[in-house]
């Protein structure tokens, strides 16, 4: 039994719509919806397909309140004693918690499985920074890139702007003072800039010159300051709100009496999060854009580790190879599923084929940013505490965007008091 651990259904997707040898069980689409929530969080633990006659067993977690973490720490220290059919092959992890898994001896070098670097050198870099351990051991590999960009309603550029080129609408997006400049002709017309403050975060806080944590002490960037004092003058503006993301007052924006401008994301926020399966939708219309935005960032992406303890190497290291080297199976997952690949010459040939072009963008072809963005992605200033100081400080930051709290120290306080509980071992 191969035994595979994660958060959503998106990588077993992927295996098993993409994995040449891989058949699905009976019950898989009976299996998955019973186990979806109306929050879309997917709880299943059961047997998925198989692959030979190796039967793949697939347990999903929430990442909601830290559950799937939780989970794996409860497993992976026992994992090497573990019954076979107990045992984790394979599990995935996110930029923001990776190092806590990388940094450990729970999880596998890549090369321990016989994957060779000369095999991985199409990647992009930062996809291996993510998971490469203080030793230099590469601990993962992704079959996905996630630079990210901005993407605006067509309607309002035109409505606001004059134009609904990306070149133009670039012009009126280029940095943050003419981004604040633009939210506010956005807000005389009606339109809110963004959904939340949030959607901007991620943008602030990929392109810190320090880390969350330095010597074992919470560390605030400059760049983190600079959201709050941003989002703080914007939401005080009426330019953008303080809903939570993925709310449905953020979904709100996907249609066109949601009135938002723009969102700020990678691919996969293009293709699975913009509703473009109800007809009523901006994206189902063609009425978003892409352009690249005030800065670069990225955001999200999923990375496969072999556990430690693996009685299965060999099909995990297939699994690899398969899903995150082979430039046929990749460009394939562009076709289908309009994912950005961790591939440079299948991404780089794909940006330039009208082929490729996205219907929710209104043909818009927007590779050839993703693939500048993704080369732009510095990965120096991650930390193994990132999700959870990420989480908190944007909580603690809507209540000071709210006025619950009457000065920017007061929520820091709080933050710190949050990540206290949360991480006793780091020093205020």
């Amino acid at each position: 039994m191969l035994y595979i651990q994660g958060w959503n259904t998106e990588f077993v997707t992927r295996l098993k719509d993409h994995y040449p040898d891989f058949v699905t069980a009976d019950d898989y689409d009976k299996m998955i919806e019973e186990g979806t929530d109306a929050d879309n969080n997917v709880t299943v633990d059961g047997e998925i397909g198989k692959i030979g006659d190796i039967t793949i067993k697939f347990k999903s977690t929430p990442n909601k309140d830290n559950a799937y973490q939780d989970n794996l720490d409860s497993k992976l220290p026992g994992n090497v004693d573990a019954a076979a059919d107990d045992k984790i092959d394979l599990f995935l992890v996110e930029a923001d918690y990776a190092l806590k898994y990388v940094d450990t001896d729970y999880t596998v070098p890549v090369s321990a499985l016989g994957i060779d670097e000369s095999e991985l050198s199409n990647q992009y870099q930062y996809t291996k920074d993510i998971v490469t351990d203080s030793n230099g051991n590469l601990k993962g590999v992704s079959w996905q890139g996630c630079p990210g960009v901005l993407i605006y309603n067509r309607d309002a550029a035109k409505e606001v702007l004059g134009s609904d080129d990306p070149a133009d609408v670039q012009k009126a997006v280029a940095d943050w003072d003419t981004y604040n400049e633009t939210a506010a002709k956005m807000k005389d017309a009606g339109y809110k800039m963004t959904a939340t403050a949030n959607d901007t975060f991620r943008v602030f806080s990929n392109n810190v010159s320090t880390p969350w944590v330095v010597d074992d002490q919470i560390n605030i960037d400059d760049n983190i300051k600079k959201w709050v004092d941003m989002s703080k003058e914007q939401v005080d503006n009426g330019y953008t709100t303080t809903e939570e993301l993925w709310s449905d007052a953020w979904n709100q924006g996907f249609y066109p009496d949601g009135k938002v401008f723009c969102y700020f994301g990678p691919a996969w926020l293009i293709n699975f999060s913009m509703k473009a399966d109800d007809s009523a939708s901006i994206a189902a219309n063609g009425g978003w854009g892409a352009t690249e935005g005030p800065q670069g960032f990225y955001w999200g992406g999923t990375w496969i580790c072999a556990a430690n303890g693996t009685d299965n190497a060999d099909l995990v290291a297939d699994i690899m190879r398969t899903l995150t080297t082979d430039e046929d199976v990749m460009t394939e997952i562009v076709k289908a599923d309009n994912d950005f690949v961790n591939n440079k010459p299948a991404m780089e040939a794909a940006a330039t084929d009208d082929s490729y072009a996205f219907a929710v963008l209104g043909g818009q072809n927007p590779l050839d940013k993703f693939c500048a963005g993704a080369e732009k992605i510095d990965l120096s200033n991650i930390s193994a505490y990132d999700q959870g100081c990420c989480e908190e400080f944007q909580s603690a930051m809507k209540d000071y965007f709210d006025g619950n709290y009457a000065t920017y120290e007061e929520a820091l306080d709080a933050f710190y008091t949050a990540i206290g509980e949360k991480y006793p071992e780091l020093a205020q």
